[in-house]
């Protein structure tokens, strides 16, 4: 949903233009307060823009500033004149972008307010007018239906694709296809906010010796289960990596090295108090590094700091974590030895 977000955008902005030079233009039939109606519903996607990197449910956020569009479109119909106003079927644009950003049970609770508007809106205004000619309540709810309808499988084959391209089938993490555009975006955040960008770097300790002495089937599972651990204590705007074999990268926007250390130890309990593949117990080791605030995000000199401390946590006894030019941690009592010799 994020990634779309960044897409729809720039789109949803020119849409915004467009309706403003329409009510502009249609004002003296119209009546000039419509036009005003699409400040605030600027404003709330603004705001929704704005808050949704700190939100751990940003879904929940954009899916109410949608409402707010839809709310917006009905209120505007409202002032224009109801439901006599062909402005009626505009409540038909926010669902277009419904199926790019939320799963089916979004999509219908969505297409269900905005019948809901449309209906309130259109008999609100003039209940007579619509017992008379039920049409002009008809055509609008089908115009609805059918945009939902229609855009709903073709956004959904381009979003397979794209995932197809940028997700691991094995883990269901990103891949290194995805981490370029990520951080070309993070960088650009940086560099207008002044945040701390953090990276972790992990690897699986052993695996080797998993799948010499297991199987690359258990090894699968093994990679299956730690990437789920991994994800699951991840915050909804950090974002995962499976960079390929048992090393995996995590991005963490606005976090600094101790914010990011600190996760990274979390992730590290984790993964050595959870038993995976049928009883068997893996430990992994990580690396931290993170931009300093205030300063634009370099990726490549970030990660070259967090991969170096991983080969530090490597070579200092595994299962731990090391930051980016500090000596290493000292390795938990309750792993010091490692799960495979």
């Amino acid at each position: 949903m994020l990634d779309m977000e960044e897409r729809v955008r720039p789109v949803r902005q020119r849409a915004l233009a467009i309706l403003a030079v329409a009510l502009v233009a249609a004002g003296p039939w119209l009546g000039w307060w419509p036009a005003l109606f699409l400040i605030p519903a600027a404003l709330c996607f603004g705001a929704a823009d704005a808050l949704m990197p700190r939100m751990q449910r940003p879904e929940l956020l954009m899916f109410g500033a949608w409402i707010g569009s839809g709310l917006v479109i009905g209120g505007a119909v409202a002032l224009s004149g109801g439901p006599s106003q062909p402005t009626l079927a505009w409540l038909a644009i926010p669902v277009i972008t419904l199926s790019s950003r939320f799963p089916m049970r979004g999509v219908v609770v969505g297409v269900i307010v905005n019948i809901v508007i449309l209906l309130v809106v259109a008999f609100g205004v003039d209940a007579n007018e619509i017992v008379e000619n039920p049409v002009l309540v008809i055509a609008p709810v089908a115009l609805l239906l059918c945009v939902a309808v229609l855009s709903t499988p073709l956004m959904r084959s381009d979003i397979q694709h794209r995932s197809d391209a940028v997700i691991d089938p094995l883990t269901g993490m990103l891949n290194r296809n995805a981490l370029g555009t990520r951080v070309a975006e993070l960088a650009q955040q940086s560099h207008l906010t002044g945040e701390s960008i953090g990276i972790i770097v992990g690897d699986l300790d052993h695996f080797k010796a998993i799948n010499d002495t297991r199987g690359h089937s258990v090894g699968d599972v093994v990679l299956k289960e730690v990437a789920y651990q991994l994800r699951k204590q991840l915050r909804a705007f950090d974002l995962a990596y499976r960079l390929g074999g048992e090393e995996f990268l995590i991005l963490l926007p606005g976090s600094d090295l101790d914010q990011s250390a600190a996760l990274a130890e979390q992730l590290r309990e984790g993964i050595a108090g959870n038993d995976v593949a049928g009883g068997l117990q893996v430990t992994m080791s990580f690396g931290v590094g993170a931009s300093l605030r205030g300063k634009p995000f370099d990726y490549p000199e970030v990660f070259k700091a967090a991969d170096a401390a991983l080969y530090r946590a490597k070579r200092s006894g595994r299962d731990r974590v090391c930051l980016s030019d500090e000596a290493p941690a000292a390795a938990p009592l309750e792993s010091a030895v490692p799960a495979f010799a």
